[in-house]
């Protein structure tokens, strides 16, 4: 057995051990990393240190700060607020603006997880307010935390973005975002017809077989208007742990409760917008915009700094760079050079982003999508720098491949959604997203690879 292959088994033992248990996959990424660095590759301690990715950390901490002020300061529900004053009695607006919101909230640099937990009380509120599917509520939020995970300032867009620097591309990082944004869009409207449709129909045969006498709603069984969601069964889909203060209003139908604009939340927006301008604009690094916008807010408001810290998803953080830090020294000891022959031999770089695009989704229903972005970035260089196919087409469909399949019960994002579902209800939504999952897996790579490798858009 040769050493690049055992370096690789470890990699997928961390994975697999990060999967199944509650152990930190990046603690044990990085714990590896110097015991296969020195004493299999014959690195020093000195060599295994300069693979992690400074860079990258400081991207990570800035973006996470920012946008853990971002929620403690109250904005969140400012926003919140203003998309349910926007809805209003228009059922078709809500899903728009869970989605928009969620898109947004993951644009301005919030791990997706982070802003389903945010906007999924809020949303799933809403929609049993308005007789909206908890599941097609739920795919649709999930879909708009994916339309912005590749905005140059996500942490997924960071690693998008450096799969196009390494292919010479990097000047594509807002295509990939928007073709990222615009495929997500659209599977969020098929997810949401479809399974309101599929609901409807249920609900009906439902109240077919009880006579037509009681009221059926799509998530579950009889419910009365004025308690559904707010006593009983109901309560599941406040469980999730976002702390929003305008949910637990909606399902009462009762007007929204006032979220004031006050200064510092306004200052907070102009924060976030010029985030945006300062990285894309600008070109200014974004860890340090992201560093430099979230001191300035702490100096305004010191009280947010403590609980912004606490809050920060520092398990995340070491996850990423974790397991890049042992993606650096399996390129320092020549085991990703192996792999990117291997590739090379199959002969074809169209076949090669395919294969690629099913491994990146197959892995990120069980795993995390960001360590497996990390994972698959040295390898899908070789492949987008064929000079036959483009960059961010590649990037494209690996970027998608890897996201889509957030919703798999096993993943955090599934998991979120698993806690709104109603207890006598929670097997359905298991299998429901287990289910959409996999489906997910067989037709969203190669729809993909289709229309960004093989009809070259971009």
């Amino acid at each position: 057995m040769s050493l690049s292959l055992i370096a690789f088994l470890v990699l997928v033992a961390a994975f697999a051990v990060g999967s199944f248990t509650k152990i930190n996959a990046g603690l044990l990424a990085t714990i590896a990393a110097f015991g296969v660095g020195t004493l299999l590759a014959g690195m020093s301690v000195k060599d295994v240190i300069g693979q992690f990715p400074a860079g990258l950390f400081f991207i990570l901490v800035g973006a996470t700060l920012l946008f853990a002020i971002v929620r403690i300061n109250g904005t969140i529900d400012l926003l919140a607020y203003w998309a349910e004053r926007l809805a209003g009695n228009r059922k078709v607006l809500v899903p728009i603006l869970m989605f928009l919101l969620t898109a947004a909230l993951a644009s301005a640099g919030a791990f997706t997880p982070a802003a389903i937990a945010i906007v999924a009380p809020v949303g799933l509120a809403l929609g049993m307010r308005f007789g909206i599917s908890t599941l097609a509520m739920g795919l649709v939020i999930v879909q708009g935390a994916n339309a912005g995970a590749f905005s140059p300032v996500n942490p997924f867009g960071v690693l998008g973005n450096k799969m196009l620097d390494a292919a010479g591309a990097g000047d594509d990082s807002l295509k990939l975002y928007a073709y990222c944004f615009i495929f997500n869009a659209i599977l969020a409207v098929i997810a949401y017809v479809l399974v309101q449709a599929i609901m409807k129909r249920r609900a009906t045969k439902t109240a077919a077989r009880l006579g037509g006498d009681t009221a059926i709603h799509y998530d579950g069984g009889p419910a009365s208007p004025a308690t559904d969601g707010v006593g009983g069964s109901g309560t599941a889909v406040l469980t999730a742990p976002a702390r929003t203060s305008v949910a637990g209003q909606h399902a009462s139908g009762s007007a929204p409760v006032k979220v004031a604009a006050t200064p510092m939340r306004i200052l907070t927006l102009a924060g976030i917008a010029s985030l945006l301008v300062l990285t894309t604009v600008l070109g200014m690094d974004v860890g340090v915009a992201s560093l430099v916008i979230a001191g300035v807010l702490i100096i305004l408001d010191s009280n947010v700094q403590k609980p912004a810290l606490e809050s920060m998803p520092w398990s995340a953080i070491i996850l990423v760079t974790g397991i890049v830090t042992y993606v650096g020294m399996l390129e320092k000891m020549g085991a990703l050079k192996e792999l990117q022959e291997g590739i090379a031999g199959l002969g074809n770089s169209s076949l090669a982003a395919l294969i690629a695009s099913y491994v990146v989704a197959i892995v990120s229903a069980f795993a995390s999508t960001t360590g497996t972005l990390g994972v698959i970035s040295p390898v899908v260089a070789p492949i987008a720098m064929d000079p036959l196919l483009t960059p961010v087409g590649v990037v494209t469909a690996i970027a998608i491949s890897s996201s889509v399949v957030d919703v798999s019960p096993m993943s955090t994002s599934g998991a979120l959604l698993m806690a709104s579902a109603q207890p006598k209800d929670e097997r359905m939504f298991f299998r429901a997203l287990l289910l959409w999952a996999i489906a997910m897996i067989g037709v969203v790579p190669l729809l993909a690879w289709f229309l960004f490798v093989q009809l070259g858009i971009g």
